[in-house]
């Protein structure tokens, strides 16, 4: 926070403080009558009249108690702008302090898996470790995969054959651990709108879909030009490069004519993030097991 908003926020909190405290003492100050009485305010509703009674002397005692805490919460505890407190506590000390807790108590339970290759938490007995990562998979990937890794549109599917870097143990845990990011370039000032529509209908072609056959005589051309750099001469991709297969009939983005040439005119920008610096390599490793059993059942 900079130095102008911190002064502002001080400014503000003393000011509240200030005007309840005011308010309490000036009211109590105000008060006609310092003890219960029959006198009236002059005024009733239904029947109702309202005395001129004074504030009871344990509420009022009450208010100025909740001020004095205020007070010195603000003290101690962060709450002033900068000012961290005297204590010297904040919310994100105490999570890394039960975090470091957490890791302490439980690492044992992980090095038991760590110690494990990712093929052996698939064997019988091993349950346990799964379950783990499923946990962990839950809480870090699901949003982007599905709550069973099924995936979504733009988001791949754990759990089918289909892997656009490879499906090994080891390849999953590099893309967990480091991410990916997958780009696919426009084309669409390339190749022009008929041109567009020509490699999709060859792209099409390729998965077994039914296409304009002089189209995609054409779009073959085009596609030799621009594409097979990445999705290889015959189009089943390029696992190095995250190019995707495109004659299985998997599609990331939708398998449509309209998606397709929506991809090839405009392009493709995916992003899985780098995990290392969230969870420890043990923790990626349970999610790894996880993610490998989800395609290997």
């Amino acid at each position: 926070m900079s130095a102008f908003w911190s002064a502002w926020v001080i400014v503000i909190t003393a000011a509240v403080i200030g005007g309840c405290t005011w308010l309490l003492l000036a009211t109590r100050k105000s008060e006609t009558y310092k003890e219960a009485t029959e006198e009236t305010l002059g005024h009733e509703f239904d029947g109702i009249a309202e005395y001129d009674n004074p504030l009871p002397r344990w509420w009022f005692q009450m208010f100025m108690a909740t001020v004095i805490f205020g007070v010195v919460y603000l003290v101690l505890y962060p709450g002033l702008g900068n000012f961290q407190g005297l204590l010297g506590w904040s919310s994100t000390g105490q999570w890394e302090e039960e975090m470091a807790h957490a890791e302490e108590q439980y690492k044992p339970v992980f090095a038991k898996y760590a110690a494990m290759s990712v093929e052996e938490l698939q064997q019988p007995g091993n349950e346990a470790g799964l379950k783990m990562g499923q946990r962990m998979f839950a809480n870090n990937c699901s949003l982007c995969h599905g709550s069973t890794g099924s995936g979504a549109y733009g988001f791949p599917n754990l759990t089918d054959k289909d892997w656009l870097y490879g499906g090994d143990a080891a390849t999953i845990k590099a893309s967990i651990t480091d991410g990916r990011n997958g780009g696919m370039p426009p084309w669409g000032a390339v190749l022009g709108e008929e041109g567009v529509r020509d490699v999709t209908a060859y792209v099409l072609g390729l998965s077994g879909q039914q296409v304009d056959a002089d189209s995609a005589a054409k779009g073959k051309t085009q596609f030799q030009a621009l594409c097979t750099a990445c999705h290889g001469a015959d189009g089943s991709g390029m696992l190095a490069l995250g190019a995707p297969n495109l004659t299985d009939d998997v599609w990331l983005y939708g398998g449509s004519f309209e998606k397709v040439a929506h991809t090839i005119r405009n392009g493709r920008n995916g992003v899985m993030p780098a995990h290392k610096t969230l969870l420890s390599e043990d923790k990626i490793h349970l999610i790894t097991g996880y993610v490998y059993s989800l395609s290997n059942k």
